[in-house]
């Protein structure tokens, strides 16, 4: 740990700051002269060595907290700071905590990047050392997993959402550039995360209102139950945060504000908090007539604002404006900004609105595509149901020997008795509904090819839709394994359990057929 006087030495620079508090905590001599060249990239590296973390792990939760930038240290919504997102606010003290552990003052720790990092890395080697991770384990990037949960400040489905995020980055690599132009890289590799008692987020509830989302509830002193006016609009905001740090301040009691819905930058995928039959706190005077859709990230950084949030969120919102006749238009469809009686300005300046009212109006009722099979989103399907989706559900029924009836885009008794069955030979629920674990494993049956990148052909089509029920994010079933399908790949990888190394092998499929 940092002797006094190194905690009290004026700071010449920002690396000088980082080499002497290196100095301290590990005994090893100061360069004569700081390269100041490559100072993000330098700080997680010294960062790393001085509290014996994964270097690639510590800039991978970097990422995922704010993208690399610490936004000036200007506080995220939840009141965390810097590139590490060191929290401040009533319920946790994280960026206390860094100033405890690592001697720097906590202003300090707010605006100074290289000393923020090193708040970050003294925070996870503190969960290590509370897990029992001794020097072996710190070694192994996959024992780090139950960490990482830790350092999201949340648990249960939210904890799991946030640590397998990090894994995907493992996974996939990073190559992004700061603020600053500095390009910072991880390099990609297999995991096999040890999840040492955190719960898979899959295994966590389904939403109820919109299949394709996971159900991960506010705190009720952050909502009302029920509503005074019918639902008539679309705020889109974003979070000034991170995914799992928005839902995590939305299950806090003292935030006083929520949102329905929750969106990830990185793939789509969707958490509701707040049912649609009550007001959520997110857009004052329109709380009681709105649906409220927040997307991760922070206004004045458009890297946050991915083709797979844009289509994610206009996919819900397109399925929201036909279940409550909510004309999809502009007067209907706002940003926080112009919701009357608000100081807001999310969505902000770079948020595409020409782009995502395309694709809400392109949409529909889930925009299929020639071949009848593939849609943007998949939603619930019972009893009474009409529609494409209705006519793709018996069409795969049937393909499968299952007798549907015809494929007349009406679910009629022949359906659901069809559905049943299916359902109970492949282990789910008998219910005759069809939601997100029963369309997994309709659209993945058949063969089990390896598919891997720069496969093309029906396989890869069958693998791409299967992808997009089990995620509740669209990956475009063009037949063609892409790195955008391999990214998809290791997300459901991660969030089963799987090794995320992207290729589609025995245990993803085995996975995908069992409508996980």
């Amino acid at each position: 740990m940092p002797t006094r006087a190194a905690r009290t030495r004026t700071r010449a620079s920002l690396l000088a700051a980082l080499t002497a508090t290196v100095l301290a905590a590990t005994g090893a001599p100061a360069p004569a002269a700081a390269d100041t060249g490559h100072p993000m990239d330098r700080a997680f590296t010294r960062a790393a060595e001085a509290f014996d973390v994964p270097r690639d792990l510590l800039a991978a939760v970097g990422y995922g907290e704010t993208r690399l930038d610490g936004h000036a240290g200007r506080p995220s919504q939840a009141g965390g700071f810097g590139v590490m997102h060191l929290i401040s606010n009533p319920t946790h003290h994280t960026l206390e905590r860094a100033a405890a552990l690592t001697g720097e003052p906590v202003a300090t720790l707010r605006t100074d990047t290289a000393a923020n990092i090193l708040g970050g890395a003294a925070l996870l080697r503190g969960y290590a050392d509370g897990l029992g991770l001794d020097a072996g384990d710190r070694d192994d990037i996959d024992a780090w997993y139950p960490a990482v949960a830790r350092y999201s400040g949340t648990r249960g489905t939210a904890a799991a959402l946030y640590a397998d995020a990090v894994y995907t980055f493992l996974a996939d690599g990073l190559a992004a550039l700061t603020p600053d132009g500095e390009r910072i890289t991880v390099t990609g590799r297999p995991v096999s995360p040890e999840r040492d008692g955190v719960a898979a987020a899959d295994s966590g509830a389904r939403s109820g209102d919109y299949p394709a989302a996971l159900w991960v509830p506010a705190d009720p002193n952050n909502y009302t139950t029920g509503r005074t006016a019918k639902i008539d609009k679309i705020v889109v905001h974003v979070t000034q945060g991170s995914y799992a740090g928005s839902i995590s301040w939305f299950q806090d009691p003292v935030s006083e504000v929520s949102a329905h819905y929750v969106v990830r930058s990185s793939d789509g995928q969707i958490t509701q908090m707040v049912r649609d039959a009550d007001a959520a706190y997110h857009a004052r005077s329109a709380n009681a007539s709105s649906l409220g859709i927040e997307h991760e990230g922070f206004i004045d950084d458009p890297t946050w604002f991915t083709d797979a949030m844009y289509r994610s969120s206009a996919a819900l919102t397109a399925s929201l404006c036909d279940r409550y006749g909510i004309p999809k238009d502009r007067a209907h469809i706002i940003g926080h900004s112009e919701a009357p009686g608000n100081d807001h300005t999310d969505p902000g300046p770079y948020w595409d609105w020409d782009r995502y009212m395309e694709l809400v109006t392109g949409t529909g009722t889930g925009g299929e595509t020639r071949d009848g099979l593939s849609f943007t989103t998949y939603t619930t399907q019972r009893s009474g149901s009409t529609g494409p989706q209705v006519t793709a559900l018996q069409r795969l029924l049937n393909d499968q020997g299952y007798a549907a009836g015809e494929a007349d885009g009406t679910f009629g008794t022949a359906t659901a008795a069809a559905v049943t069955s299916f359902q109970s030979a492949h282990g789910l629920d008998a219910d005759g509904v069809v939601g997100a674990r029963t369309w997994t494993a309709l659209l993945s049956a058949g063969t089990t090819p390896v598919l891997a990148e720069d496969a093309t052909g029906e396989d890869v089509k069958r693998l791409q839709r299967a992808l997009t029920a089990a995620l509740g994010s669209t990956v475009d079933a063009d037949g063609t394994f892409g790195p955008a399908t391999a990214t998809a790949v290791r997300s459901y990888q991660t969030g089963r359990g799987l090794t995320a190394d992207g290729i589609a092998g025995s245990a993803t499929w085995a996975a995908l057929q069992a409508g996980r």
